[in-house]
């Protein structure tokens, strides 16, 4: 292994919408001959990255995505916009060790702006365009803060072989099908890490498929996969990472669509 190669541990990615506008100052004209004074309106301009539209504002503008063996990323309409040349590639989101960097230059590689990429056992920060902006250095990394810690409401609960979900504050008695959530019925659960404690997203398993279920044991993605990873996909990106035949994957959003 290179010297440079980073081990990231948490690898993030949500993405910004930038918007630039431009405005042209409002210009007086001087009075002559007792003429009235012409003022030109103010006339503005929204300048928006065509690349990058925004169908769901839930979404990251940029998505990773494989092809023939590499990743890039494709905007919300499935184009790339960043070609796929990278072992590996993650959403675009904070790097805790760069923005707390001893070295104050390299601070900025660290925010939401950039997104870390691998080739060929070396680590890098690149921006929308796609440009390498950093390559990861030991010396410019530091140690992430703790995180603070968000106690989750529910949580998997198996019995007879099979798994349901409980609301800790409220399960009392296993033999009273009222005190759960959802009674076990399903071969697997994982509650993923999101930022809505009250309304988790869940993978799940039954007959030998996975999907995807939330707290009232509504179906949120069908039952249709070989596999869902358990990752962090979901916090980041508000996205489920799937495959159909567990060795290809991609992702797809909470209604089901590929991207």
């Amino acid at each position: 292994m290179m010297d440079m190669k980073i081990v990231v541990q948490f690898l993030s990615v949500f993405i910004s919408v930038f918007i630039f506008s431009q405005t042209k100052s409002v210009k007086k004209l001087p009075i002559k001959n007792n003429q009235k004074t012409v003022v030109k309106k103010a006339s503005s301009s929204i300048k928006k990255d065509v690349d990058l539209p925004v169908i769901n504002a839930e979404l990251p503008l940029l998505i990773p995505k494989k092809k023939d063996g590499n990743f890039g990323y494709v905007n919300q309409k499935g184009k790339f916009i960043i070609q796929p040349e990278y072992h590996i590639a993650v959403f675009f989101y904070e790097d805790c060790n760069l923005l707390s960097s001893p070295n104050e230059k390299v601070r900025k590689f660290g925010t939401a702006d950039y997104a870390t990429v691998e080739k060929d056992e070396i680590a890098y920060r690149i921006n929308k365009k796609g440009k390498r902006v950093y390559q990861f250095k030991k010396e410019d990394l530091a140690q992430c803060a703790p995180k603070e810690y968000v106690q989750q409401l529910f949580q998997a609960y198996t019995m007879n072989g099979f798994f349901g979900i409980i609301e800790k504050a409220r399960f009392k008695n296993a033999q009273d099908y009222r005190d759960f959530q959802i009674y076990p019925q399903y071969e697997y659960l994982y509650i993923l890490e999101g930022d809505d404690v009250a309304n988790p997203m869940i993978v799940a398993s039954k007959n030998d498929t996975f999907g995807v279920i939330d707290v009232n044991n509504n179906i949120i993605i069908p039952f249709e996969y070989a596999d869902i990873k358990r990752n962090f996909s979901w916090k980041l990106g508000k996205m489920f990472d799937v495959s159909k035949d567990g060795k290809n994957y991609y992702y797809i959003d909470s209604k089901n669509k590929t991207y």
